[in-house]
């Protein structure tokens, strides 16, 4: 009896675990185009298995043909999800610290910098690296290996500068790259009312475990984009308490917008 209750326990625990892994990959693929395409795949998986149970021997031999095929089409197609999947397996509190810029004084140049930008009514989009490396969207823009300053910031985004239109991307509490360019989000769902910038800075949240700030030059507010996520229309104290509540950075002393 002892032996029964084992195995059915290790049956029920085994039907809670896929439960989950569907569940969780259901809210992954929500509102893609990776929604779509997994429902046909798992309309094909069902016709397979019907045409085994009714020997149709034709077609099960067809769909038995393409199974390797399915496994390189589920990787082709599911690409960015399974990407986005993994890195979201990597961000955890016991496998390392989420976010590299830890230093108060990188986070409080970028929201000064924020600041200055939204008063100015320029647009500006910055990427700060965690622990996935972003050396692709790097490569696309002008190396400047250089410390993370507001002036610095404000100077790149003016649109006097032949950078202002890319993306900077912060690496180690310095900046290594401007002008870079930035994957636009997949998700159908968005608002049409969301710019270029947002876009980019949301593909790039789903793409990888970075943390995008954008200051928009039409509605001259902030947005921040985390895990395919935006915040939008915060202000400067809601974004530095943001930066400072996420993946335990600490900031030693408050930051002044002047």
């Amino acid at each position: 009896m002892s032996l029964f209750h084992l195995n059915l326990t290790i049956d029920i625990l085994d039907i809670i675990i896929v439960a989950f892994l569907f569940y969780r990959l259901f809210l992954l693929i929500r509102g893609t185009r990776a929604a779509q395409m997994f429902i046909g795949l798992f309309l094909l998986i069902i016709v397979s298995f019907i045409a085994r149970w009714l020997n149709m021997n034709a077609l099960n031999w067809i769909l038995s043909s393409l199974k390797t095929v399915w496994v390189i089409a589920f990787v082709i197609l599911f690409q960015p999800e399974l990407r986005r999947a993994l890195s979201l397996l990597g961000q955890n509190r016991i496998l390392g610290y989420f976010f590299k810029v830890e230093e108060s004084s990188t986070v409080g140049e970028i929201v000064k910098a924020c600041h200055q930008l939204t008063q100015s009514g320029f647009g500006a989009i910055i990427a700060i690296e965690q622990n996935i490396g972003l050396r692709n969207y790097i490569e696309t823009g002008t190396p400047i290996d250089a410390q993370v300053t507001s002036e610095l910031l404000v100077t790149i985004f003016t649109p006097t500068s032949p950078l202002h239109d890319g993306a900077v991307i912060i690496e180690k509490n310095r900046i290594v790259a401007a002008g870079c360019i930035l994957p636009l989000s997949q998700n159908p769902r968005l608002a049409k009312s969301l710019g270029t910038r947002h876009r980019a800075g949301l593909g790039l949240s789903e793409e990888s475990d970075a943390v995008v700030v954008i200051a928009s030059e039409e509605t001259r507010t902030i947005s921040l984009a985390v895990g395919g996520k935006l915040k939008r229309k915060l202000d400067i104290n809601t974004l530095r308490n943001d930066l400072v509540g996420m993946k335990g950075i600490k900031v030693e002393e408050a930051i002044s917008p002047s």
